[in-house]
């Protein structure tokens, strides 16, 4: 294996087509065939299915080039650094849930560090698409939270995905909603009491599994539910509609305002909120500054 066909098999999976890949690497078509067959006979792989159509990568070829990448990837800064002497950025990524405090926790850790040495990106997504994009390293670090109905199921998919969960913090249940919802002056809510308002929740697409919902209590027959793909929706939808949605009851009013307060819902269910990272992965300092931010919230966890 070298670092040339490392390079070919990436422009391939980027190109989704030999002839244009061959076009830009500078080489023959039939060379760069050679080269991707001898090195799927190597790893014993096949990394692209070939048809009249085109070609599309395996599986199995997802998650190598997700290795490749990153071998590549470090490659070039060593490269840069040491040869070259450029002063390429390197990158840090997080992908999350649709936390406010996750992305709080971020904004702190970049204004700590600064912008000089790396390049910052911030995916607030799906649980499916948070899941892999860590296994395929497009993120160091994924926020998600586990509870006691989807823990079994999410370790499985964790452990088969060679991906680890991190315990940050367990939270008590609670409605976030708007101040001027008839509910929000209550110290606590019954389900019952909330089903006459709109139910807020992030739609999962083509993965809307109950196990792969953001919100606890998710197998709960809300008597109204509105789907929604963004935060500034489902703010929009607490003011405009009194839509409420359950969440750990961690507010940060320096980037939602002070219009929205959280109500302890009248449950036992807890959600514990962590993060992931790949098993075979050493975790960088900034990420480690970043989990550092995190953790500070369990100072506002409510009770």
């Amino acid at each position: 294996m070298t670092l040339s066909q490392l390079k070919y098999v990436i422009t391939v999976a980027n190109a989704r087509s030999m002839n244009e890949a061959a076009k830009q690497l500078f080489i023959s078509q039939p060379s760069l065939s050679v080269a991707i067959k001898e090195l799927e006979k190597e790893i014993k792989i096949e990394i692209f299915r070939r048809n009249n159509k085109g070609i599309t990568l395996t599986p199995e070829g997802e998650e190598f080039i997700g290795y490749a990448r990153q071998v590549v990837e470090q490659y070039d800064l060593i490269e840069n650094k040491y040869i070259s002497n450029e002063n390429e950025k390197k990158k840090f990524s997080v992908s999350m849930q649709h936390y406010t405090f996750a992305v709080n926790a971020f904004i702190e850790t970049v204004k700590n560090f600064g912008m000089d040495e790396f390049e910052f990106a911030v995916y607030e997504t799906r649980t499916s698409d948070i899941i892999e994009d860590v296994k395929k390293f497009k993120s160091e670090i994924g926020i998600l939270y586990i509870n006691d109905f989807n823990r079994k199921i999410m370790n499985k998919i964790f452990k088969e995905n060679s991906l680890e969960f991190h315990e940050v913090m367990t939270c008590s249940i609670y409605a976030y909603m708007a101040k001027t919802n008839p509910l929000a002056k209550k110290e606590m809510v019954t389900l019952e009491e909330l089903a006459e308002y709109p139910c807020l929740s992030f739609d999962q697409g083509i993965n809307n599994s109950f196990y792969f919902a953001e919100e606890v209590l998710s197998t709960y027959d809300h008597k109204k539910i509105i789907k929604v793909n963004d935060r500034a929706t489902i703010l929009n939808f607490m003011i405009g509609m009194d839509g409420y949605t359950l969440c750990s009851g961690i507010i940060c009013e320096d980037l939602n305002g002070s219009d929205y307060c959280a109500v302890k819902v009248d449950t036992d269910e807890k959600m514990t909120v962590g993060y992931i990272t790949r098993k075979d992965c050493v975790m960088s300092e900034l990420g480690k500054m970043y989990i550092d931010e995190i953790s500070k919230y369990k100072e506002q966890v409510m009770e």
